[in-house]
């Protein structure tokens, strides 16, 4: 028996050896390929950055199919002045404005249908679960032209409502809400609520708090739907008073004699805003996602 455990305590280290030595192998060859895939991501950004900041025009054209996209040459904001000289600050501002109002009352109405449907038990819950379910594979398109007469009819074209209240609730965001909210523990609110909590102050002060990165989530989802909306705010918009940057960038590319410098000075304007919004809530981001996706 002595021998035989022995043996055993034997292979046993070997066995450690080899995965410690597998594992040192396999560490650098993960992050090279990580480092790979981050470059492949991000370099167009940095392209993109990189040339909306050359002042030549001619040298734009030059730098883009070439190694020099991503090194500056020449450091100019002229292609920044050039295009808020035409409406486009006018742009930014009604994009952010659509934006923040359409996020942070949609994170109030989503959350709050989903707590209602995931705590509280009243007739027909169940159906209208399964109606926000088959709602989440409903196109827009399907409903855009019915949706653009009932608007017409309450005189909202060209406002900054009709690009708001039409999408605050998302059955898609309501039911991730959903999905968060039945996986927190019932035994904290029963708690509450035997020490004479309310619903509202349940939901206010204990559930809001513990599905932080879920509102995270839904506010990035939220944001980049909004943000980059064209189809809605060019049916509903006739000038550029609430123009937003989509259908601004349109109006831009259509003058043939745009220079490519503006054109790449649009594009970081509409990127760089939504990229550093998810970079200041991608830890809560990556951590829902990776709880829904353990979850399922």
């Amino acid at each position: 028996m002595e021998v035989m455990d022995a043996v055993r305590h034997v292979e046993e280290g070997v066995d450690v050896a080899g995965r410690s030595r597998r594992l040192r192998l396999r560490r650098p060859l993960t992050y090279a390929v990580m480092v790979l895939l981050a470059i492949f991501f991000v370099f167009p950004v940095v392209a993109m950055v990189v040339l909306s900041l050359q002042p030549d025009e001619t040298q734009v054209i030059a730098d883009q199919d070439s190694i020099w996209a991503f090194f500056p040459r020449a450091l100019s904001l002229q292609n920044y002045e050039d295009i808020f000289g035409r409406d486009v600050g006018r742009a930014v501002f009604n994009s952010a404005l659509i934006t923040v109002v359409t996020v942070g009352l949609g994170l109030v109405v989503n959350s709050m249908c989903a707590y209602g449907l995931a705590r509280l038990q009243w007739i027909g819950r169940s159906v209208v679960i399964g109606a926000v379910v088959a709602l989440m594979i409903v196109p827009f398109q399907s409903v855009s032209v019915p949706l653009l007469l009932v608007v017409n009819r309450l005189g909202w074209l060209d406002t900054y409502h009709v690009q708001i209240i039409p999408f605050v609730a998302n059955p898609f965001f309501i039911f991730l809400f959903y999905q968060a909210f039945i996986g927190l523990p019932k035994e904290i609110e029963e708690a509450a609520l035997i020490d004479g909590a309310g619903r509202w102050t349940i939901y206010r002060r204990i559930v809001a708090p513990l599905s932080r990165p879920t509102f995270a989530t839904v506010g990035i989802l939220q944001a980049l739907f909004v943000w980059g909306s064209f189809f809605w705010p060019l049916m509903v918009t006739r000038g550029p008073d609430v123009r937003p940057l989509p259908v601004a960038m349109q109006v831009l590319f259509s003058d043939p004699n745009v220079p490519l410098g503006d054109v790449f000075a649009f594009a970081a304007v509409m990127t760089l805003p939504i990229l550093a919004l998810y970079l200041a809530f991608q830890k809560w981001f990556v951590q829902s996602v990776a709880s829904q996706g353990l979850k399922g």
